[in-house]
């Protein structure tokens, strides 16, 4: 089954549209006004070689927050979609990437469970017209969005370098965690499916 997902939000603040194929080769198109942004969800793209379109419209006159937050939680809410019934895949993924002095590790658990713990090594107020407080925001947010745990660090001098290679390491460590798995054909966890029962 082709696991793709389009997702949209409007809101007073913001208008996103995003579209996402998990088994794409990296090809993405990421328009949100926010320059550094755009760089690192492209970035997250081509190295996970998800097929990624974000087209976001937000209060930048304002400030970033909006677009960054809600960008972040509706590409979550795409790859939830896409990821479907989590079945037949690793699940678990993990890798770390230099970028000159700095080092980004990330490990990630995509089978349904949202929580993260974030720890960049940022510097300075802002990268270009990126507020440095909300990349570690727009992580979290992506994984509540996303149905994940993640675990994602970054250390260095250069804050370009620090959060470039985290979401580098993310991309490669969702990669994994996305990727079919021969072996398996059921939900890759030890209590199986939930059956729910409504009273």
């Amino acid at each position: 089954m082709p696991r793709k997902a389009n997702f949209g939000r409007s809101t007073k603040e913001t208008r996103v549209s995003v579209t996402l194929d998990l088994d794409g080769t990296g090809d993405a198109t990421v328009r949100t006004g926010v320059g550094f942004f755009d760089h690192l969800f492209t970035s997250l793209a081509h190295h996970a070689l998800f097929d990624l379109t974000v087209i976001t419209e937000g209060d930048l006159e304002v400030d970033d927050h909006h677009t960054v937050e809600d960008t972040a939680l509706c590409v979550g809410e795409a790859l939830g979609a896409a990821l479907g019934e989590r079945t037949g895949i690793h699940r678990f993924g993990d890798a770390r990437v230099p970028m000159d002095e700095a080092i980004g590790s990330a490990t990630v658990d995509v089978g349904g469970r949202p929580y993260s713990v974030i720890d960049l090594e940022l510097a300075t107020p802002a990268i270009g017209n990126l507020t440095a407080q909300n990349i570690p925001h727009a992580l979290e947010s992506f994984a509540r969005s996303a149905g994940i745990t993640m675990h994602v660090t970054a250390t260095g001098r250069n804050d370009h370098h620090v959060a470039e290679a985290a979401f580098k390491a993310l991309a490669r460590a969702l990669r994994a965690a996305v990727s079919p798995d021969e072996r398996r054909s059921g939900v890759p966890s030890t209590k199986g499916a939930p059956s729910q029962v409504a009273s």
